[in-house]
Formats: structure tokens, C-alpha cells, sequence
């Protein structure tokens, strides 16, 4: 039988006009530069003893830049006699596997062409500490083995936690070096409890092992680099907590109050380690995300996958419905290996798939219980990383008209 009513399936969808989001725009316009400006100025009051092995370690997140920021990292510590290597530090994904992460970072442009330093990928990791509940601290063997350890992080806002630091250096360490093995492990402990969990092992790592300093980035509203900063190793607590709240301020959102019906045309893992981002539409697969104050969301429709993710679809689960191109483009391995590891396995899980991105916005529209589809608030997107352009339905266009940060485009 047909999934949608005949009455349904071919009614026509309210047309959607293109709209420009406003936000402050602090943006660095050399951060090669800036990368090399601020090594240059730690390794002036912190000299390198010369020859020591340097790893570097980059994770899978989008970063606007990265492979330049990364080269620039590269270049300065081989200015100053080090001899640098990346690390992939992101711990379950690309499949929990030293060639799926080393495919990730080359889908991120992350390369020895690149960035002139070579990829030393491996998922195996030495145990280099217990905190006082028995949690092992696991790290990755390759760069336990250097003299010397970068984390080179965005900080931002996590998906699933509030703390004093969230996303970013701290959280690199104790679950990005962890690999498949300490990612799960932590992860067993729950979001509730990570605000805590990630400082402590944090602190336990940078007690432990040969952290050089940290290379921090913040990024604007526009996905561009705000920020780069070095930061000693005694400082990444205070300095990351320092960074999230200037990430905070810099966060996209939706200049909306309500929105019946949010059409996300690809979520992915290099978009948000949520696939996308709770902290723009405010659902988490435990509810609504602590502190939200975005506008409310009757029903999500996600289109499909990023191009540079993976198949990885984690984040799914949160959708009402998405579509058949998207489960057809999804890697079950990469997704259910980044579910389980992250003990969040509804996050895998597949919603309602419809034939087509229109079928899946009717029937949003329809279990929304909206009889007069004209009427209905509709915004598209392309993915939570990007709103500054956004997609409206006619019962918007009165908002945007009076709104002093939208603007037609």
C-alpha cells in the first residue's frame, strides 16, 4: 500500500525564498600567519630541544582551514628542530580503524602533499593512567612513543554536554588520542557525567604524557577562522575555558521563534560530531538540549549525507524523516561503530524513509497536523555549520520583513 495518502503524495509544497542570516563577523585574514606568529611566540619563551619527534594531532571535524593551520604547525615546529608527524585523533570514527581515520583525513585534505608532515595512522593505544573511580586513561601508542604532543582542536560548544570546557583540546585528548578502545570506555561513563569525566582525564593525560601545548581554533558564525592560539600545556584548562565562551558568542542560529518544519539537506560527521549540531535546532536524542533558546522544532526532515563524512550518519535518529538517497549513501559500519562506541546508539537509528525529499516534507507537514500547508513555517538549511543562507516558506516572510538581521536575497 502506499506510504502516503494519494491526496497527500501529490499535494503541492509551499515555495521557499532564500534568506541571508546576520551575525558579528570576527574573521582572521591570514591564519597561516597568525598559526606561525603564535609558535613562534611560545617556542620563544618555550625553546624545543632540537631533533625531538612532535605529533600532531588532528581530528575529523570540518574545520574551516585546517589543512593550511595544520601546514603552518608543521612549518614552525621544523623552523624550530622538531620533526613533526600528524596523528589522527578522533577516536571511534572512520570506522575505529588506522586506514578508515587516515581516509578521513585525507577527505579533510589532511596529506603529506598538504601539509608536509606524513600521517602515522594506528588504533593501538597503552594504558598511561587510572583516575580514582578506575577509569584506565588509554592514549594513542604512536604519539606516546614522541618526545612531544600537539592537540590541534576546534573549541566550540559540545552536542550532548555543558561544562567548563567541552568540545576541543581537552576533549582531543582524552578521546580523540584514545582511539576506538578509550573512546568506548569513556563513553560508557555518559554525557551526564563528562563535564566532569573529560577534565579529570584531561588533567591525568597532561600529567602524563609529553603534551607539548595546544593548538586552539575558533571559528565565527560564518564557519570561518576567528581565532588561532597557542596554548602552554599549563594552560589548556583555563585557556580552553576561556576559548569556549568566546565560541559560545560566535555560535550560528536560526532568527526564528518557531519553525514547524526544518528541512536539513545533509548532516555528516565533519559538520558536527552529532551529525548535526543540537546547539542550532535544539534536539538531542535524550530531549531538548540544557541551556537551548533557539526557536522550536515540530519536525526535522534530514535529505541526506555530506560528501566528505564517510557515510557515517550518525545523528539520523534525531530526524523525523529522511530519505531513501541518504540510507542508500550510509556506511552501516562507520555509523553503528560511531553509535556503540559513543553509548548512543539512538543516534544510529533510522526514522520514517520516504522516496523523495518532497514525500519526506509531506509527511512532516501532514504529522504536524498542519491543514493548511500555506500557513506552514518551513526553513531549509544545508547543514548546521552553515546558516548564514537559509530557505523560507510564505508564513515566514512577514518575520523576515521585520526582522533587523534577515535580509532578502
Amino acid at each position: 500500500m502506499p506510504i502516503l495518502p494519494e491526496s497527500v503524495s501529490t499535494r503541492s509544497l509551499p515555495g521557499l525564498r532564500q534568506v541571508s542570516q546576520r551575525f558579528d563577523r570576527p574573521i582572521l585574514d591570514n591564519p597561516y600567519a597568525t598559526t606561525m606568529a603564535e609558535f613562534c611566540a611560545f617556542f620563544a619563551d618555550h625553546p624545543p630541544e632540537s631533533g625531538n619527534r612532535v605529533a600532531l594531532g588532528v581530528g575529523s571535524r570540518g574545520i574551516r582551514n585546517l589543512a593550511v593551520i595544520v601546514r603552518a604547525a608543521v612549518d614552525a615546529c621544523r623552523d624550530h628542530g622538531l620533526e613533526p608527524i600528524v596523528v589522527p585523533a578522533m577516536g571511534s570514527h572512520g570506522c575505529g580503524t588506522a586506514s578508515g581515520q587516515e581516509a578521513v583525513l585525507r577527505a579533510l585534505g589532511i596529506t603529506v602533499d598538504t601539509v608536509g608532515a606524513p600521517v602515522c595512522s594506528s588504533t593501538e593505544v597503552v594504558q598511561i593512567a587510572e583516575t580514582t573511580h578506575g577509569l584506565p586513561v588509554y592514549f594513542d601508542r604512536i604519539a606516546m612513543a614522541c618526545d612531544a604532543i600537539i592537540p590541534v582542536n576546534r573549541i566550540k560548544p559540545h552536542t550532548d554536554f555543558a561544562g567548563e570546557v567541552e568540545s576541543g583540546l581537552c576533549k582531543m585528548l582524552a578521546i580523540g588520542f584514545a582511539n576506538h578502545e578509550g573512546c568506548s570506555r569513556i563513553h560508557q561513563e555518559g554525557f551526564s557525567r563528562f563535564s566532569r569525566v573529560i577534565p579529570q582525564v584531561a588533567t591525568l593525560i597532561l600529567d602524563s604524557a609529553p603534551i607539548l601545548c595546544g593548538l586552539a581554533i575558533v571559528e565565527n558564525a560564518y564557519d570561518e577562522t576567528a581565532q588561532v592560539e597557542v596554548i602552554a600545556r599549563t594552560d589548556i584548562l583555563s585557556g580552553e575555558a576561556e576559548l569556549l565562551q568566546i565560541a559560545y558568542s560566535n555560535m550560528p542560529r536560526l532568527l526564528f521563534d518557531e519553525i514547524d518544519v526544518l528541512l536539513i539537506d545533509e548532516i555528516g560527521k565533519e559538520i558536527s560530531g552529532a551529525g548535526m549540531d543540537p546547539n542550532v535546532m535544539g534536539r538531542t536524542t535524550a530531549g531538548i538540549l540544557a541551556g537551548y533558546t533557539g526557536p522550536t522544532i515540530r519536525r526535522i526532515v534530514v535529505a541526506g549525507l555530506s560528501a566528505h563524512g564517510g557515510g557515517n550518519a550518525i545523528g539520523v535518529g534525531l530526524a523525523d524523516f529522511t530519505t531513501a538517497a541518504l540510507v542508500e549513501a550510509m556506511d552501516t559500519e562507520a555509523t553503528y561503530a560511531n553509535a556503540i562506541a559513543s553509548g548512543n546508539p539512538e543516534s544510529g537509528r533510522i526514522p520514517p524513509v520516504m522516496a523523495t525529499t518532497q514525500d519526506a516534507l509531506r509527511a512532516a507537514l501532514l504529522t504536524a497536523g498542519i491543514t493548511d500547508w500555506e500557513q506552514a513555517r518551513i526553513v531549509q538549511i544545508r547543514n548546521t555549520l552553515d546558516v548564514s543562507t537559509v530557505s523560507v516558506s510564505p508564513a515566514l516572510w512577514a518575520w523576515v520583513e521585520d526582522h533587523p538581521d534577515l535580509t532578502w536575497l
